[in-house]
């Protein structure tokens, strides 16, 4: 017989067991924003919590609590982790390659006027870097950038940080809804739907932030004067993104919106220019920054980049996903899978599961919950973006010897972060496996009609913590799910609102605060950075959770059947 779940293992109360079922995300809180632990620590810590409160609190077996643990494990480590080290992979290729200098250089060299500089760099490179790396390095890079090119570092770390918030929902190939669809049990057409929902949301964000981030830096009327690049920007930006979540997945609305939004950007400045070139009051007045880098050098440093697009593009065709599925592993986990039974949820309000009446037939009957971990290792985008990088270490003059260097130099800077992702996964699989997200979920459905409201803020609660939309996904993701299927509402909103919401948390998380004033040389002003990005975040954050309320009351065509 499979061990059945219970939502209400504290006396019977559901707002006690849900205090209970927080402390693992408590100690993430503590460990992170106060005591200051590295993140992977935090993350062990938590996982513990996690798994001494599913055994003496749920009562949950400790042979499903550590089978669950490591089944969590292991998807963190592919498809997700898998992810990330191959995007950096290619990316450090890029560095070592020398084409990332002349990258930059080239988009230095388009203008002079700093309002059209942070446009190009701080929106949409950093959208594209975003989506190429993650995990920091847009912030890093594009901050150092634009200090570089005599931004005061304070508005170049402020600037970056903002802009960083159109892309940071996918993330890096997609990862932060692979893993958000993961913890919510979708398969692949669930994830496209997910994918879909995501660009239902976040587009209406991407037409805002590059007049916000030109509106911060030179108020109202200089504003007016770039306005017909802000909107050949955003629009450009907000149609690709929609159009690629909506039609081709996660992976590459990113990549695809900036690399546009760039290129229409480039081309309208070859017809128009502002009246006046705009440069900083501290700034004397200074010719167009130029380079020596001929038109051959600049299209091979950007060759890397058209590969990861092409091949992963490739790999989304439904007739090479077809055949490349083949190969594809579904392993059952022994003693997990069918181990754990799921029973009907108590009713909002409900202190008593017992209390309740039975729903009539057979819906009160326990459910029996599949554990099969998916080994995709030839359809996975990982995969298609490997085979990239090494294609572009071919084309960036990268002999093997050179490659396999940067491979090891990656694998060694990503130590931590693959045991923080591996863990934070583990911790999420045992919370849904035990039924402590249930009991959140159930808890969090007091809120009733306000919960589309209050599904944001979770998310960019998550992302303040963590870092880290990915984590913050796999955090409150089942949580999230089962509140909305409590409530009635679709989950792919509120799944969607936890990312979408999540990436406004980036700009005031510890972490992203720490690498951007490392990045433009402000190391110890993280509290007056923190001051300036924290309305703008909360001013975000709203309109996220205004957008999200009408979308599951007013205008719910636009969430996928």
């Amino acid at each position: 017989m499979p061990w059945i779940q219970v939502y209400a293992p504290i006396r019977g109360s559901i707002g006690l067991s849900a205090a209970v079922a927080a402390l693992p995300l408590a100690v993430v809180f503590v460990c992170l924003a106060i005591l200051r632990i590295k993140a992977f620590k935090a993350v062990l810590l938590a996982l513990a919590a996690a798994v001494a409160l599913s055994v003496l609190a749920w009562g949950m077996p400790a042979k499903l609590a550590g089978l669950a643990m490591l089944h969590g494990a292991a998807f963190g480590l592919f498809p997700v982790y898998f992810i990330v080290l191959s995007t950096l992979f290619l990316y450090n290729i890029t560095v070592k390659g020398g084409q990332f200098d002349v990258i930059r250089a080239s988009l230095a060299s388009v203008t002079s006027d700093r309002r059209l500089q942070a446009l190009l760099i701080a929106f949409c490179f950093g959208a594209f870097i975003e989506g190429a790396a993650g995990f920091g390095t847009p912030v890093a890079i594009a901050g150092a950038t634009l200090a570089g090119l005599g931004f005061r570092p304070f508005y170049a770390a402020g600037i970056c940080l903002i802009a960083n918030t159109a892309p940071v929902a996918f993330g890096a190939i997609g990862t932060a809804v692979v893993a958000l669809g993961g913890v919510m049990g979708l398969n692949d057409a669930g994830l496209m739907k997910l994918s879909t929902m995501v660009g239902h949301q976040l587009p209406f964000v991407s037409l805002i932030i590059p007049a916000y981030i030109v509106l911060i830096m030179v108020g109202f009327t200089r504003s007016m004067e770039v306005l017909p690049a802000i909107v050949v920007c955003s629009v450009t930006f907000a149609a690709c993104q929609w159009a690629t979540a909506s039609f081709l997945g996660p992976y590459l609305p990113d990549i695809i919106a900036s690399l546009a939004s760039m290129a229409a950007l480039v081309l309208l400045l070859r017809v128009w220019r502002p009246r006046t070139t705009y440069r900083f009051d501290h700034e004397p007045p200074l010719e167009r920054e130029t380079h020596d880098y001929t038109t051959a050098q600049v299209a091979r440093a950007w060759t890397p980049y058209f590969a990861l697009t092409f091949v992963v593009l490739l790999w989304g065709l439904p007739p090479v996903k077809a055949a490349l599925n083949r190969g594809t592993l579904v392993i059952p986990v022994a003693g997990l899978d069918n181990a754990i039974a799921r029973m009907p949820a108590p009713l909002p309000g409900a202190a008593d599961p017992a209390a309740q009446p039975a729903p009539p037939g057979n819906a009160a009957a326990p459910v029996a919950v599949p554990a099969k971990f998916r080994l995709d290792y030839l359809a996975s985008g990982g995969s298609a973006v490997f085979i990239a990088a090494f294609f572009s270490a071919i084309a960036c003059g990268l002999g093997a010897g050179d490659t396999l260097r940067v491979l090891g130099k990656t694998l060694y800077d990503m130590r931590f972060p693959m045991v923080t992702i591996a863990a934070v996964l583990a911790l999420a699989y045992v919370m849904n496996a035990s039924g402590m997200t249930v009991c959140l979920g159930i808890w969090c459905t007091r809120a009733g009609r306000a919960f589309p409201l209050i599904s944001p803020v979770l998310g960019w609660l998550g992302v303040f913590l963590t870092g880290s939309d990915t984590s913050s996904n796999v955090l409150f993701g089942g949580l999230q799910k089962a509140a909305a299927e409590r409530l009635g509402i679709n989950p792919l909103l509120t799944g969607a609102a936890n990312a979408s919401g999540g990436v406004m948390g980036k700009m005031i998380s510890p972490q992203s605060l720490a690498v951007a004033c490392a990045a433009t040389g402000m190391v110890g002003d993280e509290g007056s950075l923190l001051r300036f990005t924290l309305r703008h975040s909360l001013v975000l954050l709203a309109v996220i959770c205004v957008m999200t309320y009408l979308q599951a009351y007013y205008v719910p065509w636009m969430i996928p059947p």
